[in-house]
């Protein structure tokens, strides 16, 4: 070994031992007669100190040949330091060294390599290497391996078996787009890369592994954004013989863990949700429930309530939906910035056509935008339906039922942020369940699985599947934490018949689900269990427990927003020699 202890390591009960230490220099300060320099490793920072009279000379003059990463070896004696400093765990000690060897020179890095870098994300991830030296960074990647060791644990303790799922598979139609690989040995044939390892693990209940789990790279070729990559990373889990409690207890139990354990959070039981009160509350599926800020109706096209029509608000009369929330204390909000939050909702990402204000003042008073209509009666029920006090700012949008509700879903989030109740250091559960089994395509003019085409549908509902596709509701549940979606599952079909049923309501022929699926419609045949499961955003459990935005801050290597990795610069072309070899035209040839 290079070094006898890391740069993290020593204490005042090391005081006159002698040490040798390996790292990169992180500064050197040089006051003339004494010279300090930062020894830094990934376990922590320990102080060099050299003195004119004390160190030898050829020793400090080849410690003021150094420079900023230089890969420095030094040996020494620990001394206790004068000026000691807490914030770092080696603040008491410094070390004096005999001994300081080169291991490797390093050019000036392009970026400074502190917790406070002058380097943007672009610089940083050509350079990610150099980012990773970088405490956040490392420690983000420190959380991702407790992450995953506890997780391995509590499912150990659970009786799973980690199997681990070929990844070069069959492309299907169903879902994002695939990834795909050219077969060199089997000329103009592709594999996929998969997207899950879903009928693998379906094939493995059908096995006898009744117990199945594994932390697994996914890959899918779809747009990307803070939270997605072109490869990611989930916790695929299925069990056998179970019901839908059954899954949500054993991964309600998983989640408690690794609150406990990571975080040391001890988290409440999780609340449960359908889709059509969180739709119909939230306006989302994965409604960030930190914060209360509920949907209160005004009108709505069942009719069972109208509090707007029959006034000349021409708005308000075609409206299928009337919707608003309850701003609490946001009255004193001026004109302008109330004019702000209604250009926001214009902006083309909401897509609102405007936005109407009641302001229910400290004296007991209301003001609106709609006042040359409304009434100060008729504007008191409102309030009253709004359960506003005075102080308080109701805001309204109007029109089509499901525009206006993701509307006001994005308009809700935004006045969380503004008002300080969305804080990454507080955490909401909730599972939503019960979600439509299917969805209608209206450009492709046919049904598609709301999550795959091996959900069940609630067995009440099976009936339904043929009269009214659209009311069955889905076996499936979602775990949402401030109003992300972390995982998602379902009971599975495990019945031939029901399973060919799907395949045919969601287009497929006969020949076409053969072709496709054949092999798990086959295993079906041979006794397979009733069975279900989920499966984790593992990149996104990370980024929510270190408080970050972003998932890419939690992947040593990431892709960029176009889904390069601009340090290796890929993706990248290939020779003609290899694409001849897979039996793939040039472009030029294609033309």
């Amino acid at each position: 070994m290079l070094r006898t202890h890391t740069c993290g390591e020593l204490r005042l009960t090391d005081v006159n031992q002698s040490v040798t230490l390996a790292g990169w220099v992180q500064t050197i300060r040089d006051k003339g007669g004494v010279l300090w320099i930062d020894l830094r490793d990934r376990y922590g920072i320990t102080q060099l100190i050299l003195e004119e009279g004390v160190t030898s000379p050829d020793l400090f003059a080849r410690a003021r040949t150094l420079g900023r990463e230089f890969v420095l070896q030094a040996t020494g004696t620990v001394v206790e330091r004068k000026a000691k400093n807490p914030n770092i765990s080696t603040g008491d000690i410094e070390v004096r060294p005999t001994a300081l060897d080169v291991l490797n020179p390093a050019k000036l890095p392009p970026f400074l390599i502190e917790d406070d870098t002058d380097g943007g994300d672009d610089l940083r991830m050509k350079y990610r290497y150099l980012d990773l030296r970088r405490n956040p960074v490392r420690r983000n990647l420190e959380l991702r391996h407790r992450m995953a060791q506890q997780t391995r644990l509590y499912m150990d303790g659970q009786n799973f078996i980690e199997v681990e799922t070929p990844v070069l598979i069959k492309s299907t139609p169903e879902g994002a787009r695939d990834f795909v690989v050219p077969s060199r040995m089997n000329p103009g044939e592709f594999y996929a890369l998969p997207q899950s390892p879903q009928t693998f693990k379906q094939l493995l209940m059908v096995s006898g592994f009744d117990r199945y789990y594994q932390i697994v790279k996914c890959f899918r070729d779809e747009d990307l954004r803070a939270d997605r990559q072109p490869e990611f990373t989930q916790i695929d889990c299925e069990m056998s013989f179970v019901e839908q409690e059954d899954i949500l207890n054993m991964f309600e139990g998983l989640v408690r863990h690794l609150f406990k354990s990571v975080k040391g959070i001890d988290l409440a039981d999780v609340p449960r949700m359908t889709y059509a009160d969180a739709m119909r509350l939230y306006g989302s599926d994965k409604p960030d429930t930190r914060f209360g800020m509920q949907f209160v109706e005004l009108k709505n096209a069942s009719g069972d309530v109208d509090l707007t029509s029959g006034k000349g608000f021409g708005v308000f009369d075609s409206a299928e939906l009337v919707v608003g929330i309850n701003a609490p204390g946001c009255a004193s909000y001026t004109r302008k910035q109330i004019d702000e939050l209604t250009d926001w909702v214009k902006r083309p990402q909401i897509g609102a056509k405007g936005l109407i204000y009641v302001r229910y003042n400290e004296d007991g008073s209301l003001k609106s935008s709609v006042d040359k209509f409304y009434d100060e009666a008729t504007l008191k029920q409102w309030a009253d339906r709004f359960d506003a006090k005075p102080g308080d700012l109701i805001l309204l949008i109007s029109g089509d039922a499901g525009k206006a509700r993701k509307q006001l879903n994005e308009l809700r989030l935004e006045m969380g942020s503004r008002l300080g109740l969305r804080d990454p250091n507080v955490f909401s559960t909730l599972w939503v369940l019960d979600f439509p089994l299917l969805e209608y395509g209206e450009e492709e003019q046919r049904w598609f699985a709301m999550h795959h085409p091996f959900t069940s549908p609630k067995p009440e509902d099976i009936p339904l599947l043929d009269s009214d596709p659209g009311a069955v509701r889905a076996n499936a549940y979602d775990l949402v934490i401030n109003g992300t979606e972390v995982g998602g599952g379902s009971i599975r079909i495990f019945n031939r018949q029901l399973q060919s049923r799907m395949f045919s309501i969601l287009g497929f022929s006969d020949e076409e689900a053969k072709a496709q699926f054949g092999f798990l419609m086959d295993a079906f045949e041979y006794g397979a269990p009733p069975h279900g499961g989920i499966a984790f955003g593992f990149d996104r459990l990370c980024s929510l427990f270190g408080g970050a935005d972003s998932i890419r801050d939690f992947i040593a290597f990431p892709k960029n927003n176009s889904g390069r990795d601009v340090m290796i610069d890929s993706p990248s072309t290939i020779s003609a020699a290899q694409m001849k070899e897979l039996s793939i035209a040039t472009v030029k040839e294609a033309k």
